[in-house]
């Protein structure tokens, strides 16, 4: 009887190890090519347990989401986030002039007519470390806007990549920060008791 020689049997190829808050690329496995560029902004500030980052709610569908937007002309990535920024959720602050990463989606065009379509995106996203929460903002009526932690905003977005970015930010927390966002809260102001009448 011919004894068979044994080929080695050739290892399943392993996905590569995922590095904590990198991109899950779902919108999906297509060419970059093919994505249209977004810019977006992480809001951040140094709350009292750790930082927390502002989300705003989609005019159309109401789930939380990040500002972002489409390029501007003569403005920079970062430039263009902070914009978005200040008009979907009243932030200003110090944007970072380079990325944190990003994320890809659908966005939704025409949503609920029949002429609805799904145009990919690819979002660069900067960190924008909060000074300023204004109360009157351009889609302030829009909108709603909400601090959480990174780990519990992760839970709340649908894009995996923009989860993944959210539970591994953690930045060096500045209590200059914190106590300068707050002061810019606009508050009711105390006019104190009226004078009385002689």
């Amino acid at each position: 009887m011919n004894s068979m020689s044994k080929t080695p049997s050739t290892p399943p190829e392993q996905a590569p190890e995922q590095v904590p808050g990198s991109v899950v690329e779902l919108a999906s496995e297509r060419e970059p090519q093919d994505l249209h560029n977004q810019f977006g902004a992480l809001c951040w500030r140094a709350g009292k347990t750790g930082a927390e980052v502002l989300l705003v709610s989609s005019r159309e569908t109401g789930r939380w989401v990040i500002p972002k937007g489409w390029p501007m002309k003569g403005r920079t990535g970062a430039e263009a986030a902070e914009i978005e920024a200040w008009e979907e959720a009243g932030v200003k602050g110090r944007i970072a002039p380079a990325k944190l990463g990003h994320f890809t989606y659908d966005k939704i065009l025409q949503r609920d007519t029949k002429k609805e379509s799904a145009k990919p995106c690819i979002v660069d996203v900067f960190p924008l470390e909060v000074t300023k929460l204004a109360s009157e903002f351009p889609e302030q009526r829009q909108r709603r806007r909400k601090w959480f932690a990174p780990q519990d905003a992760a839970r709340k977005v649908a894009e995996e990549g923009l989860k993944s970015l959210l539970a591994a930010f953690n930045p060096p927390v500045s209590t200059v920060a914190n106590s300068a966002a707050d002061k810019g809260k606009d508050r009711p102001r105390h006019k104190g008791p009226k004078p009385q009448k002689p």
